[in-house]
């Protein structure tokens, strides 16, 4: 669409985490506080948009990789519905829905957001999840008003660790929509039936299987990265892809199962709400590793799961819910923190909508004019 792409941006190996770093090139840091985390995946293209080097990156999602970086990165990460955008793997084409998988855009304001989705939506016949919605202007959305939309808060879906001044930073965020006519209100959103670490260990489990059939590919060239190269890539990717080998057809129902707990919650929630409104992190960004293996380990003292179980993201890749995340604040150590807003499934414009207001409600534009400035200080 006449777009100048300039390059390619650091992420880690095969994407598997929610920072952003790896044996190759190392971590990328968040531009508002060098030396910690941008988060991932697709942490060189936030970290490029909050920098001023380019004005809109693409991004890819699989468990959060637009939203997590972009929250640390202070911008806009914008992740579409199911079927919008198309991506048309082979050999698989069905390969980008376990969990499901999407491409979308990182930018500074809303308005790019939508811009940007106005030329990646498009019909793909050889997709098994394109929907042919015809040429849709999403900008319309933008300025659309809020009054009377139902909006959720939750701080941590009643499972996971969450700092507390996340969660107060986000909470006071979110009350600002009823500045806009809004109706805010909290929601119990517990699965009580599982714990976080399952979650996350089932994504895990998920996500490990297109990584183990990229790597086996590699391996029918001649290309055996485990056996020949492990000092190239983290031992996390090594575990969970020989895990994968072991793995049968019980694992992929019991993770389907937890996925469908998951949708049917989010079903649920939406049947009584517009949106729902949460951190997008649940922790402020960690320091780099000089190792070059960048995790978090714990939040609030707990152990978490440490390549995403930190991450509020990735239920809508369980689900296709469309979700975007939105500067919120910053904490006292002066990291960015991020709010996510999610929408009832297809609803897109209406997520931009939200977006937008709270944009007008609370900019964010002069936060990178004035890091600028603080750096040349």
């Amino acid at each position: 669409e006449g777009a100048i792409l300039v390059g390619k941006t650091n992420a880690p190996s095969f994407a598997f985490r929610g920072t952003c770093d790896n044996k190759m090139f190392g971590a990328t840091s968040t531009p508002f506080k060098v030396g910690y985390n941008s988060g991932g995946s697709s942490g060189g293209s936030a970290a490029a948009v909050a920098d001023g080097l380019l004005p809109i990156a693409e991004g890819t999602d699989g468990g959060g990789s637009i939203r997590i970086p972009a929250a640390w990165c202070g911008i806009v990460g914008y992740k579409p519905s199911l079927g919008l955008v198309s991506n048309s793997p082979r050999p698989d084409g069905f390969g980008t829905s376990h969990p499901f998988c999407f491409d979308g855009a990182q930018t500074r304001t809303i308005e790019d957001a939508a811009r940007a989705l106005t030329e990646m939506a498009y019909y793909d016949p050889r997709d098994p999840f394109s929907i042919d919605w015809g040429k849709i202007d999403f900008t319309e959305a933008l300025g659309a008003p809020i009054e009377g939309k139902r909006i959720a808060f939750t701080p941590d879906f009643g499972l996971y660790e969450v700092d507390p001044e996340v969660a107060a930073i986000v909470e006071r965020a979110a009350k600002r929509f009823e500045e806009a006519g809004a109706i805010v209100n909290r929601l119990d959103f517990s699965l009580k039936s599982r714990t976080h670490i399952e979650l996350a260990e089932a994504w895990c489990q998920m996500v490990s299987i297109v990584n183990s059939e990229s790597i086996l590919a590699w391996k029918d060239q001649g290309i055996d990265l485990i056996k020949d190269y492990p000092e190239d890539i983290s031992p996390e990717l090594i575990y969970w892809t020989l895990d994968s080998y072991r793995r049968s057809y019980r694992d992929l129902i019991r993770n389907d199962t937890i996925r469908t707990e998951v949708f049917d919650a989010m079903q649920n929630a939406f049947e009584k709400f517009d949106f729902i409104v949460s951190p997008t992190n649940a922790c402020n960004p960690p320091a780099n590793d000089p190792n070059r293996n960048t995790l978090v380990r714990e939040v609030n003292g707990k152990p978490v799961e440490p390549l995403i179980g930190w991450r509020l993201t990735y239920f809508c890749n369980f689900t296709g819910h469309p979700a975007i995340s939105v500067p919120a604040g910053f904490a006292k150590d002066g990291s960015p923190v991020g709010m996510q807003i999610i929408g009832q499934r297809y609803n897109d414009k209406g997520v931009l909508s939200m977006g937008s207001a709270f944009e007008e409600i609370q900019p964010w534009a002069h936060i990178y004019d004035e890091r600028v400035e603080n750096r040349k200080l």
